[in-house]
């Protein structure tokens, strides 16, 4: 792992082969292990992958009393990028990291070569429902829950939550769970159809936070291929081969 101080952010990352970079962004609550499936198979393809742990989640942290919410993340990817000196990247994004790179690409569409987007966000559909919970938990219990979400999402998240074990963890999910707020997303649909990049979204046909029959109207608003999987949420864990391989014949197809 490398890490970068950034002006009100410390964010460790994963940087590994060489080529045109692919920066690789999780969703809630993850932390970069969601790709350590996926990560090998574009580096063996020819790639640059970066692959780091959202500010607020994982190794990376905020500046004291800096949110981490999605408009947030989208600036410090941003600037990530610019420490590493990448002037343009693919990016895929998972979950409420879709919003992150939605806003990316909204506010520098020339550092967007291309973008993936896996079981996530659109407009004001965050799938809120499934997070309320933890946005409403005691943070003097905050111990608890991280055995909670891995009984309820799976022992497959095992080694991704296992940043988020013990008082401190908790405290930390609960409060990137607090800063999610899907307004971040909901005026940009305008914006969003007017940055024409290369696009593709990833969708499993049993997620149930994002359902697929919701998905038509990104894909038409993007002008982007849909690829269905037979996966719930969590692709890159679920499904990484059939996943790799849709990536890297995209990305073949749209990075020079």
């Amino acid at each position: 792992m490398a890490t970068v101080v950034l002006g009100d952010a410390r964010i460790g990352f994963d940087d590994f082969g060489a080529g045109d970079p692919v920066l690789l962004l999780h969703g809630f609550p993850a932390t970069r292990r969601l790709w350590s499936q996926v990560a090998p198979p574009l580096a063996e393809a020819g790639y640059r992958v970066i692959a780091p742990d959202l500010v607020g989640y994982g190794e990376s942290e905020p500046a004291p009393g800096v949110g981490v919410g999605m408009v947030n993340q989208a600036r410090w990817m941003l600037e990530l990028l610019d420490r590493l000196g990448i002037q343009q990247a693919a990016v895929v994004a998972h979950d409420v990291g879709t919003a992150a790179a939605q806003l990316m690409l909204v506010r520098a569409p020339e550092r967007i070569r291309a973008l993936a987007l896996m079981d996530g966000v659109y407009g004001r559909e965050w799938g809120m429902e499934a997070v309320a919970s933890i946005q409403s938990w005691e943070v003097a219990q905050a111990g608890r829950l991280a055995p909670v979400l891995e009984r309820r999402l799976g022992k497959g998240m095992s080694e991704i939550l296992s940043a988020y074990k013990g008082e401190e963890g908790g405290r930390r999910l609960i409060r990137a769970a607090r800063d999610l707020d899907p307004r971040d997303t909901a005026g940009i649909l305008g914006e969003l159809k007017a940055r024409r990049v290369p696009g593709m979204l990833l969708w499993g046909d049993r997620d149930p936070f994002f359902p697929v029959d919701k998905v038509a109207p990104l894909a038409d608003l993007l002008g982007a291929e849909l690829r269905i999987f037979a996966a719930g949420h969590f692709l890159p864990l679920e499904v990484p081969e059939p996943v790799s391989a849709a990536l890297c014949a995209f990305l073949a197809k749209t990075v020079a």
